[in-house]
């Protein structure tokens, strides 16, 4: 059983966590090189029995707690960075840098798992094991948590990892997840359709990239309905297109981008391969070539069923059961907590944060800007990560199956 405070711990604390998490809006950081934002969560954490790793490729640091008796170990995890764009949510603390907002929440995710790091500190002498808090720049495409394993600053490994995701347009205070693929892969597509340009008059004295570009946007999407199951998901979009100088040029050459979604390694391998061979035989039947690039991104989000369960039971004795949904399929968008989760058993789960009483199917979701956080939601997002570090270390995967 979890201690019968510790949601009242949290909500003792919640002008912490709601304090440090404005500090790091107003002033959001991107990529990889977030130094003021961990500046922020190192002094709110100065006075706690912590050690700190810093180092190597990116600005991420790593909090060790040492309980009082020896024991496992377990690791819970915050992203720091925001995104490239506006803020229009008129907020007495919105960013004041132009073309930078915390729009993912990750400033939410930081200050959450500050306050789970107070919980826990303030229950040293009957923890049992070792905590470690994962402060991660570069989520937003940077693989920053990859970075963090591959500079050492995880290391030990931990037996079990936790994180958190906030979730606008979710109702308020509930916690969601599911075993197995929780969020997709995530690959960039490049296609390099090229042609003979000339004048747009006479397209006959041309090999013109642009019709061919075309049919190979509409073929891609016929590729992905005929050759993978609709039951396990695969996703090609292409987003951009970029060709051509003038109205009257027909162009040498056309660029395609967009992203590959996947819920599992067989489809991530034969989707690149078939795109590239789909992309080269649309181009030939107009005379044309097309090189196909496919930059990998994050993995798989894979989610232990264990940790999963373990997850439900916490939140069923802190909120009660009904604030638990499993979500019935994964989310097509990608997490670099994935490579956390490649090396080690855990989860991730999402917490609802739509204003209390709202219609939360409304709201405004992540990556909008002006995205809407009730901050009263946020101590329930560390009492649930610290939660998941003290059940882990007193009973590790020992929990019954609540599936």
């Amino acid at each position: 059983m979890l201690h019968p405070d510790l949601l009242d711990s949290a909500r003792a604390i919640s002008e912490k966590i709601v304090a440090l998490r404005r500090a790091i809006h107003s002033e959001p950081e991107l990529g990889l090189d977030t130094p003021k934002t961990l500046a922020k969560v190192r002094a709110a954490l100065a006075h706690l029995p912590l050690e700190w790793r810093e180092g190597g490729s990116t600005t991420g640091a790593v909090a060790t707690l040492k309980g009082g008796r020896p024991g496992r170990r377990v690791l819970l995890r915050g992203d720091m960075d925001a995104l490239p764009m506006d803020e229009h949510t008129g907020l007495e603390f919105a960013s004041i840098v132009p073309g930078r907002m915390h729009s993912c929440g990750h400033d939410t995710h930081t200050a959450m798992l500050a306050g789970a790091a107070e919980l826990l500190c303030a229950r040293r002498d009957d923890v049992a094991g070792e905590v470690q808090f994962m402060f991660q720049p570069g989520e937003e495409g940077f693989h920053g948590a990859k970075h963090m394993l591959d500079d050492g600053l995880v290391s030990p490994l931990p037996e079990a990892a936790f994180a958190l995701h906030i979730m606008p347009n979710a109702r308020h205070g509930a916690v969601a997840g599911r075993a197995g693929a929780l969020m997709a892969s995530a690959d960039q597509l490049d296609i390099v359709v090229e042609g003979k340009g000339g004048h747009a008059s006479m397209p006959h004295d041309t090999l013109d990239p642009v019709p061919a570009a075309c049919a190979i946007v509409t073929a891609l999407q016929a590729m992905v309905t005929r050759r993978f199951n609709a039951a396990d998901a695969v996703v090609v979009t292409v987003t951009m297109i970029e060709a051509g100088t003038a109205h009257n040029v027909i162009p040498d050459r056309v660029t395609l981008r967009g992203t590959i979604r996947t819920l599992t390694p067989r489809n991530r391998d034969t989707v690149h391969r078939l795109i590239a061979e789909t992309a080269q035989g649309v181009a030939a039947g107009y005379g044309l070539s097309a090189r196909t690039t496919v930059t990998p991104g994050f993995p798989v989000t894979m989610c232990d069923e264990r940790a999963v369960a373990l997850g439900q039971a916490v939140t069923g004795e802190l909120f009660g059961e009904q604030d638990w949904i499993t979500l019935p399929t994964p989310i097509m968008g990608a997490e670099d907590f994935s490579y956390v989760l490649e090396q080690v058993p855990g989860a991730m789960f999402f917490l609802g944060v739509a204003r209390e009483g709202d219609d939360w199917r409304s709201a405004c979701s992540i990556h909008s800007p002006r995205m809407f956080v009730d901050e009263a939601a946020l101590p329930r997002g560390s009492a649930v990560l610290a939660g998941c570090a003290l059940r882990f270390l007193e009973n590790g995967f020992d929990e019954p199956d609540l599936r």
